[in-house]
């Protein structure tokens, strides 16, 4: 009875694509079908010294690292990175992370990754959002690349201010030493493969690194991120 009322709904009630908010199509999964094919995709996840990996010389050591799509100022996805940031749409954050992770399986650089560690919010920004959108893309990553995520290995000891606001040469400074790392028994010895929603300086996720390495020396890392918001000509 509830499978012949959900295909009756479904014919009034179509739902819309959390991108351009047109109807989905038959089929279509997470968003629609041209938004999918439209999408600001970046292609990293099959270049070894892409951009994302560029940004981490000279910081932390990077086996590999890559961001799915641009982040792009006033479009669609933009907006659906934030709902999926600040306003409850984890569900979205899991497809996107599925549809993510798919690419990541099928490229020949992360086929030896072990584990997905989320970057952890401090337990009061988690109280004020109820869910930290980075596990929720872990956790669908973690689907499609058949991999386990670890979201409690690694936590975030200091609340520090938003990064959003700050100029970039403030950043770093600004998340220095927040990480520790509870469990290096769980992180020895595997590759492990930091998930983060947007890449802006990289302080933030090179500061969780950084943490993971001076604890856990013989641990390799690869950085993950959903979106990239610089320019990947600077």
């Amino acid at each position: 009875m509830q499978s012949v009322f959900n295909d009756i709904k479904s014919l009034f009630f179509r739902p819309l694509c959390p991108v351009c908010g047109r109807p989905m199509g038959e089929g279509d999964y997470f968003v629609c079908s041209k938004c999918r094919w439209e999408a600001p995709l970046t292609g990293f996840q099959n270049r070894v010294d892409n951009p994302v990996v560029q940004r981490f010389w000279g910081t932390v050591k990077v086996v590999n690292g890559c961001a799915f799509m641009y982040f792009v100022h006033n479009s669609g996805w933009r907006r659906l990175i934030h709902e999926f940031k600040y306003h409850g749409r984890w569900r979205e954050a899991m497809m996107a992370g599925e549809w993510f992770g798919g690419e990541l399986a099928r490229s020949p650089l992360y086929g030896d990754v072990d584990l997905l560690v989320p970057i952890p919010l401090h337990p009061r920004k988690l109280l004020s959002r109820t869910y930290n959108q980075a596990e929720y893309l872990a956790l669908g990553m973690g689907r499609s690349m058949g991999l386990k995520v670890d979201s409690h290995s690694v936590v975030r000891k200091v609340y520090n201010k938003s990064q959003a606001l700050r100029p970039h040469h403030e950043r770093w400074e600004n998340v220095k030493d927040i990480f520790r790392v509870t469990h290096p028994e769980r992180l020895s010895g595997r590759h492990i493969l930091l998930v983060d929603d947007v890449l802006t300086t990289g302080a933030t996720i090179g500061s969780c690194a950084e943490a993971i390495e001076q604890a856990v020396p013989d641990c390799r890392i690869s950085i993950a991120c959903f979106a990239t918001a610089f320019d990947p000509l600077s």
